[in-house]
């Protein structure tokens, strides 16, 4: 899966990498907390840095997986 995907990703392509919203990562990116930089007025990321940065920040769960957890 990885192949498919370049070493210096755009906004779209890392939202389609990561399966999130535009918005979720330009707010991620503006507040760094994801590796990228901004090249004029465009955002890239490079897809090793982004990997790394995922398995360094495990996600977090939600107070819904949380809770159904707790339950269990």
């Amino acid at each position: 899966m990885a192949n498919e995907f370049p070493e210096i990703m755009t906004i779209a392509e890392t939202c389609h990498y990561l399966r999130i919203p535009r918005s979720s990562l330009y707010k991620l990116a503006q507040e760094g907390k994801i590796p990228g930089q901004k090249v004029g007025r465009h955002w890239r990321f490079r897809r090793e840095s982004i990997d790394r940065w995922l398995e360094e920040n495990p996600f977090k769960k939600s107070k819904k997986e949380a809770a159904e957890e707790s339950n269990a």
